[in-house]
C-alpha cells in the first residue's frame, strides 16, 4: 500500500506539472463578478495594507501555497522550495496528504519544512476516511511531527470514485470532523479537493463548530481529471468512462465561496483555479480571508526554480494591489465592502431557489 501510495504521488505531481488535467468546459466563474472602479481613490500604493491575521499568525499578504504532495524524495524537493518562498513572503503554506506518511513513518521527512519555513504558518493534510479510521491522538502525532498550526481534512469523493483502487465508503464524515474539532487540540479546515463546498454543507460544518473551510472549487486542476489519465496509464477502461462523465463536476470555486461567506467562518480560503492577482481581489471581495494557489507553483518552479515562483507571486501581488487601489481600499476590511457586479452563471449560483 505504502509504495502504491508513493507512485501515486509521483504520479500527481507529473500530471499537475505537464498533463492536460484542467476542468475543460467549468470555470472558476469569477469572470462573472465586477468589482466597482473608482476613479477618484486618494490613495497612494504605498498606503494599501495587505496584512492578515490568520489562525494566530500574521501573514503579509493573504496567499497560499496550497497542499498539493509528499511522501516522495521528490515531494520533498518541492515542499522544501515552496516552503522557503513562503517564509520569504510571508504567506501560508500547505502540506500534501500526510497518509503516506502515517502508513510508512520514514516519509515523515518529506513533510516536514520547518528548517526551510520556521515561521509561516503550515497546514498539515489527511484524507477524512483514514482520519474516520485513526486514533485522534495518532493524527495529533501527525500535527506535531511537522509542526503545522491547523489540519486540513480533505474531502475528496469524486476524486476517490474515479481512482483506480480508491475509497468507495464516505460514511461518517461529519462524525469524524466533530471528533476532530472537539479533541485534536489544533485548528481543523475542512478542505474539498477540486469540487467545490455547498451552502448545504458549510451549514452541516458550522453546526457541528467547524470555523475554518477551503472550497477547493471547480475550474482549475480537476483531480478526477487527474485519476482519469491514471486510469488511462492503468488500463481501467470503467474508470475511465466514469472519470470522464464526471471531469467537470463540481461547485465553481467563486460560487462556492459565495455560498459559504454568509456563513460566518472565522477563516475562509478561496483555492480551485486561482493563478492572478485579480481574482484573488474577487475573491478576497467575496469573503474569502487567504486565497490558495497550487498548480501554477508547482508549473513555475519546474520552470525556473524558486526565482520563478518569486516572479509569479510579484506579479500576483501587484495585480492584488492594483485592485485594491482602483476599488479605493485601503485595506483588506475595506475590500470586503466594495460595490460589485455579479452577472451570468455566477448570479444564478448564488441566488437562493
Amino acid at each position: 500500500m505504502s509504495e502504491s501510495i508513493g507512485q501515486r504521488k509521483s504520479d500527481h505531481l507529473t500530471l499537475c506539472a505537464e498533463g492536460n488535467v484542467a476542468f475543460r468546459t467549468t470555470t472558476t466563474l469569477f469572470e462573472h463578478l465586477r468589482l466597482m472602479h473608482n476613479a477618484l481613490p486618494d490613495l497612494a500604493m504605498n498606503d494599501l495594507d495587505t496584512t492578515i491575521t490568520v489562525l494566530g499568525k500574521r501573514l503579509r499578504v493573504p496567499f497560499l501555497i496550497a497542499a498539493m504532495t509528499g511522501g516522495t524524495d521528490e515531494a520533498a524537493r518541492v515542499n522544501e522550495a515552496l516552503a522557503s518562498v513562503a517564509e520569504t513572503r510571508g504567506i501560508a503554506f500547505g502540506l500534501g496528504s500526510q497518509r503516506a506518511m502515517a502508513l510508512r513513518p520514514s516519509a515523515a521527512a518529506s513533510y516536514r519544512v520547518r528548517d526551510s519555513a520556521p515561521t509561516t504558518l503550515v497546514f498539515g493534510n489527511l484524507g477524512i476516511v483514514q482520519a474516520r479510521t485513526m486514533p485522534t491522538a495518532d493524527i495529533r502525532n501527525l500535527v506535531d511531527d511537522v509542526g503545522a498550526d491547523a489540519l486540513c481534512i480533505h474531502l475528496n469523493p469524486a476524486m476517490e470514485l474515479v481512482q483506480p483502487g480508491g475509497d468507495r465508503d464516505f460514511r461518517g464524515g461529519i462524525d469524524t470532523l466533530a471528533r476532530l474539532v472537539r479533541d485534536l487540540g489544533v485548528p481543523v479546515i475542512a478542505k474539498e479537493t477540486g469540487c467545490g463546498l455547498s451552502h448545504a454543507v458549510g451549514l452541516r460544518l458550522r453546526e457541528v463548530g467547524v470555523v475554518h473551510a477551503d472550497v477547493s472549487g471547480a475550474g482549475g486542476t480537476s483531480w478526477v481529471g487527474v485519476e482519469t489519465r491514471r486510469a488511462e496509464d492503468q488500463g481501467d477502461a470503467k474508470a475511465c468512462a466514469l472519470g470522464e462523465a464526471f471531469w467537470d463536476w463540481g461547485i465553481p470555486t467563486a460560487a462556492s465561496v459565495g455560498l459559504l461567506a454568509p456563513l460566518g467562518f472565522e477563516t475562509l480560503i478561496a483555492t480551485g483555479g486561482m493563478a492572478t492577482g485579480l481574482q484573488a481581489a474577487k475573491a478576497l471581495a467575496l469573503g474569502a480571508h487567504l486565497v490558495g494557489v497550487a498548480r501554477p507553483m508547482l508549473q513555475a518552479l519546474r520552470r525556473g526554480g524558486e526565482a520563478a515562483v518569486h516572479a509569479l507571486f510579484d506579479q500576483m501581488e501587484l495585480e492584488l494591489r492594483a485592485a485594491m487601489l482602483l476599488t479605493g481600499s485601503r485595506s483588506l476590511e475595506v475590500l470586503r465592502d466594495v460595490p460589485r457586479v455579479i452577472t451570468g452563471e455566477l448570479a444564478a449560483w448564488l441566488t437562493p431557489r
